[in-house]
This record gives structure tokens, C-alpha cells and sequence, in this order.
């Protein structure tokens, strides 16, 4: 497949804002019980939440570069039942409300207790609204992941480690990011955003390199037979029917090279994982910010790639018939 920059933007960005906001509100349940210590709700969970919700616009930004008529975006919307992409585009509001109404909470002192326990555990409203939008981003990573594990016929995306990979991948680019941020804001959170932060990019390259393996010995459903509609065991394509391109030529090649495509992959596998979790771990053994927010840096820049791969490692089975261009 032809990949299209602004849906690789649009997944990658959102992919921060949510590990992001996941990961503020973890800092916060895990205080609220006193498995870390308290923080200052403006200068970390307020501006956390805020530069979450930065992220999510910017990912639904980037995705208005994508329409042919970005008037009429909101028919997007209407087949809830049965598209998946519907349901990301009713989900992706839902979670950038919470997010804003949990950051606005803290950024202005307005979070109020609801109720306190005998053993002194006191709910705030946060707490709450945290929850829900906990809810909904792991939601928002299901139906993003859904649209292309959900189709069949390009077979190196219908797999469960499709949605595996959109949740890990998106969840360790924000949990770095927390860990650049705590660092400079929440310093006392730093080794618990920092070694999660490890934990998920070693688990988001398991399933991903377990994802590569399984692409690399697809056994494909379509054939050139299949495709021309024609039986015969020797088949040798001459032309692809028509003298100039189209869109099947334009959209659904990704008109690199195999050693292009190779390259990639391996620049990926170094910038997402192997460069991350090194200048990680010098990160928190120095408590370093800077190296820290280099991570985050190297990390993205490499999901950049990955996603690039991801959209064109897809092989269409129209390819089949316009093979010979």
C-alpha cells in the first residue's frame, strides 16, 4: 500500500496523547493509595493532561490532510454499527473531552472529593474522570487498531498483534514522555514512569518483531489466477491494460525498492526500541532530562518509520493484476 503521511501522523500522535494521559492518571491512582508520593495537581497532572490533549489535536489535525472534502467529515460518523472507523471517530472526541475536563480538574484547583472511606481513601472527582477516560482511550486504541485488523484480504494486517502493536507502540511513546516529563516537573516520579516505560518498549518489540515474523511467511489466499479470473497453471502478464497510471497504481503500490523497504525495517527496529531503551536506562541512571527527552525524541521519529512500514508492507491482492506497470 501507498502510505499517506497524514493518516501516519494522525495514529502516531494520538498514540502519545493517549500513553500520555494513561500515564498521568496512573501517577495519580497510584498516589491517591500511597504507592508514590502526592504531586503538584497544576504543575503535573494539570499540564500532563494538557500536553495529552495537545497531541490528540494535533493527531485530528493531521487527519483533515487525509480528506478529499473535509466538509463533509462528520458522514464519517454515521455507520457506527459496522465501521470501525465510525466508531474512532465518535471515540477520539470523547476521550480529548475527558481529557480536557481532567486537565482543566487539576490545572485550576477545581477537583472536589466526593466521598472518604473509614480507612481514609478519599475519592476525588478526578479519580472518576480519569477513569472514564482510561476507558475510552484503551477503546480509541481498539477501534484504531480494528480499522485494518479488520480487513481480511490484506492478510499482514488481519492479525490480533495489529491491536496489540497500536496499544503498546502507542502507550510506550507516552510513557517515555512521561518520564521526560516527570523529570523535570515530578522528578520523584521519574523511575516509575521510566522503568514502565522499559517494561512496555520491550514488550512492543516482542509483539512487533512477532508480527514481522509472521508477515515475512504469509502464505497468500490470492493468486495470479485468482486475480484474472483465468485457470491456466503458466500464466505470464505483458501488460497492466491501460498505457498511463490510476489510482489502483498510485494508491495501492508503494513504488520503493525491496532494498528500501529492508532498510526501513531495521531503522525502525533501532529507533523505536534498541536507541530508546539504551538512552533510557543512561537516563535514569543520571537523571539526565535532557537524554530522557532524546528518548522520547528518537522514539517517535522511529514510530514515524514503523508506521511507514506498517501501511506499506500491506500487500493488496489487486496488485496482483497490475503487477507489470
Amino acid at each position: 500500500m501507498h502510505p499517506a503521511f497524514s493518516v501516519i501522523f494522525l495514529t502516531t500522535l494520538i498514540g502519545v496523547g493517549q500513553g500520555l494521559f494513561l500515564a498521568v492518571f496512573t501517577g495519580q491512582s497510584y498516589s491517591t493509595v500511597e504507592l508514590l508520593p502526592a504531586e503538584d495537581s497544576v504543575r503535573f497532572y494539570g499540564t500532563g493532561a494538557i500536553i495529552a490533549l495537545v497531541f490528540l489535536i494535533g493527531g485530528l489535525i493531521a487527519s483533515i490532510f487525509h480528506l478529499g472534502r473535509p466538509e463533509r467529515a462528520w458522514r464519517a460518523a454515521t455507520r457506527w454499527r459496522t465501521s470501525w472507523l465510525s466508531r474512532e471517530v465518535i471515540i477520539l472526541p470523547i476521550v480529548m473531552l475527558l481529557v480536557f475536563i481532567y486537565g482543566i480538574m487539576h490545572y485550576f484547583n477545581l477537583d472536589k472529593v466526593i466521598t472518604t472511606s473509614e480507612t481514609g481513601f478519599v475519592l476525588h472527582l478526578s479519580l472518576v474522570i480519569g477513569a472514564l477516560g482510561s476507558l475510552a482511550t484503551f477503546a480509541l486504541f481498539l477501534c484504531t487498531g480494528m480499522i485494518y485488523a479488520a480487513i481480511k484480504f490484506l492478510q499482514e494486517w488481519a492479525s490480533p498483534l495489529t491491536v496489540i502493536n497500536y496499544l503498546l507502540l502507542g502507550t510506550m511513546s507516552g510513557f517515555t514522555l512521561a518520564t521526560a516529563f516527570a523529570s523535570y516537573s515530578a522528578p520523584a516520579l521519574m523511575n516509575f514512569f521510566g522503568i514502565w516505560a522499559i517494561i512496555i518498549t520491550i514488550a512492543g518489540f516482542i509483539t512487533r518483531s512477532a508480527s514481522l515474523f509472521r508477515n515475512s511467511r504469509i502464505k497468500y489466499k490470492s493468486s495470479m489466477q485468482s486475480a484474472l479470473g483465468v485457470r491456466h497453471s503458466q500464466i505470464q502478464q505483458k501488460s497492466m491494460g491501460f498505457m498511463g497510471g490510476s489510482v489502483n497504481t498510485r494508491d495501492f503500490f508503494n513504488h520503493k525498492t525491496l532494498l528500501f523497504l529492508r532498510s526501513i525495517k531495521w531503522i525502525f527496529i533501532l529507533m523505536t526500541f534498541i536507541m530508546p531503551l539504551f538512552l533510557l536506562w543512561i537516563g535514569l541512571e543520571k537523571s539526565n532530562s535532557a537524554t530522557l527527552m532524546a528518548a522520547f525524541l528518537v522514539q517517535y521519529t522511529g514510530l514515524i518509520a514503523e508506521r511507514w512500514f506498517f501501511f506499506a508492507q500491506a500487500n493488496h491482492p489487486q496488485n496482483l493484476y497490475y503487477q507489470t506497470v
